[in-house]
């Protein structure tokens, strides 16, 4: 081979992204890393290993243990919701079941709390109800109140930013207004106002409220206030995809809008949106808590995480355990899920050292 050949093979070699001295043995999406973590040569073969940036993500993400340790926890929650019917007959208590004859005359639980091997984390002082059945259910309460919300609010948010960040003009005018508009209202204090204001619109002051309305009212507010974020973000990132050059590609080739919209520039807007999606589940976990907390958001005899905190404050002094349960649960919830969305945001971003 001459030296004009051979150096033509090495600076093709090169541009592919492969070492020519030392080519390595052949990496798999599950075997080991390239030196830069895009692509490599087969062994005993010619042809390059591409990695597309969900390999490379998937692969990041693997490595990162606190990803692991949050996800796994995370896992452990969402599949204990799930199964909540089912632990609940394994268990043989149900989330309304009561038991006085393990209270005194006082509402105090029986013993320590009232554990003991038929009552896991004991017993709800007053009222009577297994704690850990409590829990569980109110962690089924909080995750679909939570998911419902996130998903909607994320898919509001994603329409109405990839139009507004295309389109420009007048509707991005009008669409940035109107989210001014919603972040300058104040969160809690509208609840207050608004959430009472429905119950009665349906119900009167007699009638028993249907167990699905408050969760319904609160994702619809939710979304309400969340869509802002997601569409803020992604509008700025359809402002600078839009001038890129597959865009004036699938223009000049005659696409119409929905296809260049959700055909060519939703795909490159995938990173941003599961992150936001990840850390906008526990800040929702955390506001439908806080208004159940005061009150105004699920209420009995719908088992919830917020609710059962609020009911364990008058006897934090003599079952402090009742409250260290229930706010502990909330805690490791809320914390797993953002460590989970640091640790995506990290393996999603192509610039990150970890």
């Amino acid at each position: 081979m001459s030296e004009q050949q051979m150096a033509a093979q090495a600076g093709a070699v090169a541009a592919a992204g492969v070492d020519p001295v030392s080519p390595g043995p052949a990496d798999t999406p599950d075997g080991g890393t390239p030196p830069d973590g895009s692509a490599t040569k087969a062994a005993g073969a010619g042809e390059i290993v591409g990695w597309s940036p969900g390999q490379l993500a998937w692969r990041r993400l693997r490595r990162d243990r606190v990803a692991l340790l949050s996800g796994g926890v995370l896992v452990f929650f969402v599949l204990l919701a799930a199964a909540a019917p089912l632990v609940a007959r394994l268990y043989g208590k149900g989330p309304e079941d009561r038991f006085p004859e393990r209270l005194d005359r006082n509402g105090f639980p029986l013993g320590y709390a009232g554990v003991s091997g038929e009552h896991w984390f004991g017993i709800q002082p007053g009222i009577g109800r297994d704690i850990f059945i409590q829990v569980v259910y109110g962690l089924r309460t909080s995750l679909m109140i939570a998911f419902t919300a996130a998903v909607l609010t994320i898919a509001l948010g994603v329409v109405v930013g990839i139009v507004a960040g295309y389109v420009g003009g007048w509707v991005d005018a009008v669409v940035t207004w109107v989210i001014d508009l919603a972040l300058a209202f104040p969160f809690y204090i509208f609840c207050f106002a608004f959430v009472p204001l429905a119950v009665n619109q349906f119900y009167g002051p007699r009638d028993e409220v249907a167990s699905w309305f408050r969760p319904a009212l609160l994702v619809l507010i939710f979304v309400l206030f969340n869509w802002t974020i997601s569409a803020r973000l992604v509008r700025g990132q359809v402002l600078s995809l839009r001038e890129r050059e597959f865009v004036e590609a699938a223009r000049a080739s005659g696409a119409g809008l929905g296809h260049i919209l959700f055909r060519q520039l939703l795909p490159n807007l995938w990173a941003p949106i599961l992150v936001t999606f990840s850390l906008n589940v526990p800040a929702l976990i955390t506001a439908e808590a806080a208004l159940s907390f005061l009150g105004i958001g699920v209420l009995e005899p719908t088992p919830d995480l917020g609710r059962l905190i609020n009911d364990s404050v008058r006897f934090i002094r003599d079952v402090p355990s009742f409250t260290i349960v229930g706010g502990t649960t909330l805690f490791l919830l809320v914390l797993a899920f953002n460590l989970f969305g640091d640790s995506l945001r990290d393996a999603l971003d192509p610039k990150s050292s970890r």
